[in-house]
C-alpha cells in the first residue's frame, strides 16, 4: 500500500522526479562503509571471560523421568563457566566497555584487540542494573579509542555500524538504522531503563560491542534482543553512549560501584484517560502518586504533579526518568519541568544519593531469642532502594533470616511490621521483641506487596 501512494505521489504533475543514474565512476562505485569500519574496528574488542559457579551433581542427570524430579538432589561442585562478548575501547590506555552479563562476577577475563593481540584485564566499574561494566586493560601499549556521542543528538532513520563477534565467529560488522528512541521496559536480562533501538542485526555474542554511526563515533553499547528463536529478527537494544560516559566518570573518581541519584518518586506514564481527567493535550509524561518525604524532590513535587522533562529531555515512563537523573550525575542539580493545574513551570532539583536515615543499624537476634541468629536492619531510602521496596516501606526488614529463621518461613527482603501486636519501627525494637518472647510469637510480615501472619508456640 505505501508503495503504491508513493507511485501516485511521484505521478502528480509539478512534483520534481528523483534522478536515477548508475555511477559514473570508480569512486561511486567503491562507495560503502568501509572508511567508517576501518576506522572504529580496530577499537572494538572480543572478551573471554570465565567464572566459579556452584553447580549440582545429580546421579539421576541425563534420566527422561528422574531428572526433573531431583532436580534439587546431590552434592554441588564448583564448576568453570564460560562467556563470550564483545567490548568497546573508550581511552588510550586501556578503559573498555562491555555488559555485565558478559563480565559480571568473572574470575579471569582476557581482551582479544583486533590485530589478535591479548591483554588481561579487570573489572573498575560494574553495575547489574545498567547492564554495563568498564574494563582496564592491564600492560597493554596505547590503544584505538572511540568518541563517545552526545546520544541525545541520536535521531530516528540514522544510518549506524553495529561491531561486534557474534557466535564467536569473529569481528562482524552489520549495518542498519536507529528504529526507535527512548525504548525502556522492552529489552531482556538483567539491564532496565532506556535504549536505543536498531535493526541492525545483532546476535549471541554482540553484546557489548559498539553501535557507532556514519563518523564511527559510539552512539550506545549493544546489550540485547528481541527474539524467540534466540536469533536476530531486527529488533536489537543498545544503551546509550549518555550513561557510559557517566560510567567512565565514576570510574575515573576512583568509584568501584556505579552512584545513581535516587529519585523516592513513584509515578506511571500518563494514559490517555489520565490526560484527559489532568486536562492535559497530549498523553505525555510521568504522573506522580507518591513522594518519599526525604526525597529532593519533596519540596516542589507533589501527588498528581506531572513531570514532562527531566534534563530538558522529554520522558514518558519512570525508567526515562531514572535514566535522565543517572546520566546527570550525584551532585548536579538538573532543570525539572511540572505539569501542576494546567501549568507548566520549570525547576532545579538536586540530584542526591538516597539517604542513609535513620541508620540501618544491623542486628542479630541472640541465642535466647525466640528467632536467634536472624539479622535485622531498619528500613530507610538506601534500604528500600536496594531491595526494591515500596516507596513508604517502614519497620525492620529481613536481611538474613539464618537457620531458624528459614525454618519459620521467613525469607531475605521481608518486613516485620509487629512482633506479637507490637509495631515495629527499627531494627532494635525488632530484636527487643523477639527476645522479649515467652510462649508463643506472632509475626506480622510484609512479602512482595503482601502481608502474611506467622504464629508460632515457643
Amino acid at each position: 500500500m505505501f508503495r503504491f501512494l508513493c507511485l501516485v505521489l511521484l505521478a502528480l504533475p509539478g512534483l520534481p522526479r528523483a534522478e536515477t543514474r548508475v555511477p559514473t565512476s570508480q569512486v561511486e562505485i567503491q562507495l560503502g562503509f568501509a572508511p567508517v569500519v576501518q576506522e572504529a574496528a580496530p577499537a572494538v574488542v572480543n572478551i573471554y571471560a570465565s567464572r566459579i559457579v556452584e553447580a549440582r551433581r545429580s546421579p539421576f542427570r541425563g534420566d527422561p523421568f528422574f531428572e526433573r524430579f531431583f532436580n534439587d538432589f546431590g552434592s554441588t561442585r564448583p564448576r568453570v563457566q564460560n562467556s563470550l562478548g564483545s567490548g568497546v575501547i573508550l581511552s588510550a590506555d586501556g578503559i573498555v566497555v562491555s555488559n555485565y552479563h558478559v563480565v559480571g562476577e568473572a574470575t579471569d577475563i582476557r581482551v582479544v584487540l583486533n590485530d589478535r593481540r591479548e591483554y588481561a584485564a579487570r573489572v573498575l566499574l560494574a553495575d547489574e542494573e545498567a547492564d554495563l561494566a568498564l574494563l582496564q586493560v592491564e600492560n597493554a601499549p596505547s590503544l584505538p579509542a572511540l568518541t563517545l556521542r552526545d546520544s541525545d543528538t541520536v535521531q530516528v532513520g540514522e544510518l549506524v555500524l553495529a561491531i561486534g563477534n557474534p557466535f564467536g565467529v569473529g569481528q562482524t560488522v552489520s549495518s542498519g538504522i536507529v528504529s526507535g528512541l527512548a525504548r525502556s521496559g522492552t529489552a531482556t536480562g538483567n539491564a532496565r531503563g532506556y535504549f536505543i533501538q536498531t535493526d541492525a542485526p545483532i546476535n549471541p555474542g554482540n553484546s557489548g560491542g559498539a553501535l557507532v554511526d556514519v563518523n564511527g563515533d559510539l552512539i550506545g553499547i549493544n546489550t540485547a534482543i528481541l527474539s524467540r528463536s534466540g536469533g536476530s529478527n531486527g529488533i536489537g537494544f543498545a544503551i546509550p553512549a549518555g550513561l557510559v560516559a557517566q560510567f567512565v566518570a565514576q570510574a575515573r573518581a576512583g568509584k568501584t560501584e556505579f552512584e545513581r541519584p535516587w529519585a523516592g518518586l513513584g509515578g506511571q506514564p500518563v494514559t490517555p484517560d489520565m490526560a484527559e481527567g489532568l486536562g492535559i493535550a497530549r498523553p505525555d509524561g510521568v504522573v506522580i502518586s507518591e513522594v518519599h518525604p526525604q526525597s529532593s524532590f519533596a519540596a516542589d513535587i507533589r501527588p498528581g504533579d506531572v513531570i514532562t522533562r527531566v534534563g530538558g529531555q522529554p520522558v514518558n515512563s519512570p525508567a526515562e526518568v531514572i535514566y535522565r537523573m543517572s546520566v546527570a550525575g550525584i551532585g548536579s542539580t538538573t532543570n525539572i519541568t511540572r505539569l501542576r493545574g494546567g501549568t507548566e513551570q520549570e525547576i532545579e532539583i538536586a540530584m542526591i544519593a538516597a539517604p542513609d536515615s535513620p541508620p540501618r543499624d544491623p542486628l542479630e537476634t541472640g541465642p535466647r531469642a525466640a528467632i536467634p541468629q536472624l539479622t535485622l536492619v531498619t528500613i530507610n531510602p538506601v534500604v528500600i532502594d536496594q531491595y526494591r521496596l515500596p516507596l513508604m516501606s517502614e519497620g525492620a526488614l529481613v536481611e538474613d533470616p539464618g537457620p531458624f529463621g528459614a525454618r519459620a518461613g521467613l525469607r531475605p527482603g521481608d518486613i516485620l511490621r509487629a512482633v506479637n501486636g507490637v509495631p515495629i519501627g527499627t531494627s532494635r525494637a525488632a530484636k527487643d521483641a523477639l527476645e522479649e518472647a515467652m510462649t508463643t510469637l506472632s509475626l506480622d510480615v510484609l512479602r512482595d506487596g503482601r502481608r502474611m501472619a506467622l504464629r508460632f508456640r515457643i
